[in-house]
């Protein structure tokens, strides 16, 4: 893992991004779409970029990667207008021009002896997850589930779902519709009273899937989780309890994001003992073992 950032020279690059679209949803949080074809082709769920919010802010901000679409070049992302510098990248309108750094970061790997992958994403973590999903989607020989939380109303448009998902709470009726689409069984948890949604943890409803699991297909699952520091927690303990993989998408300030500044390290357990490892390159994604290694 300490060489990471040599294992990906050349792979991170600057781009001019044009923006495309510029969507609000409730709660500050918007939806950004970009004209970059070098990101497009290149980033893998997981993945972020290091974003110019504003030629007046010479720092850059991090940001998930929600979808690609390689053909024609398109890349989005999710953000809620929270500091000073998403409150200026608010303001980027269509036909502005961004520069972009990226793709970084380690990104989701989902082997081929993984028959459950089971995809959790909190708040502002819920656009690796749809990154994910959508490369899933077409894989055979996986039945991928997705569960997603936030305490605001969500930044997609939900329906009530067709897809079995049983032994789930009954209240748990809504899902993504573009996961609902893609033929990916989710649910959604909220404790904001939301409709259609179960009024508790995201890891609960994890946990609600996983258990009825016998043991054998519980070590053919796999847990992906992005979100707040509790939640990761969460489905860390739940993943051990469980005997099942986790693999945690962590978050941290940054200031170079490749690695150079050593401004975003984590401790993490090795096997030679504890070690401090940077979330831009080294991560974000980690076993969750390494994160939470338990008792």
């Amino acid at each position: 893992m300490a060489n990471a950032f040599q294992d990906r020279r050349g792979t991170i690059f600057a781009e001019d991004a044009a923006v495309i679209a510029h969507t609000e949803w409730p709660g500050d949080q918007l939806e950004l779409r970009v004209h970059a074809p070098r990101t497009a082709a290149t980033a893998r769920p997981g993945q972020f970029v290091h974003i110019a919010c504003d030629p007046l802010l010479p720092m850059r901000r991090p940001l998930s990667i929600q979808r690609t679409d390689p053909e024609t070049g398109w890349v989005e992302f999710l953000y809620k207008r929270l500091g000073f510098g998403t409150r200026l990248l608010a303001r980027r309108q269509v036909g502005e021009a961004l520069s972009l750094l990226g793709p970084i970061g380690r990104p989701f790997e989902v082997g081929e002896d993984i028959h459950y992958p089971v995809l959790i994403g909190g708040g502002v973590g819920i656009p690796p997850v749809i990154f994910l999903a959508e490369a899933l989607k077409d894989r055979r020989g996986l039945a991928p589930a997705a569960f997603l939380g936030s305490e605001v109303p969500f930044p997609f448009d939900t329906v009530a779902s067709d897809l079995a998902q049983p032994g789930l709470p009954d209240e748990a009726t809504d899902a993504d519709a573009r996961l609902e689409h893609w033929g990916i069984p989710s649910r959604l948890a909220s404790h904001a009273g939301l409709a259609g949604t179960y009024a508790g943890y995201v890891t609960d409803l994890a946990r609600a899937y996983l258990e009825p699991l016998a043991p054998p297909e519980r070590r053919r699952a796999a847990l992906y989780a992005v979100g707040p520091e509790p939640m990761l927690e969460a489905a860390a303990n739940l993943g051990r309890e469980l005997g099942v993989a986790t693999w945690l998408s962590l978050e941290e300030y940054m200031a170079c994001a490749v690695g150079g500044c050593a401004g975003c390290t984590v401790r993490v357990a090795e096997p030679t003992g504890p070690a401090m490892r940077r979330v831009c390159v080294d991560g974000p994604v980690f076993p969750g073992e390494q994160v939470y290694p338990g008792p």
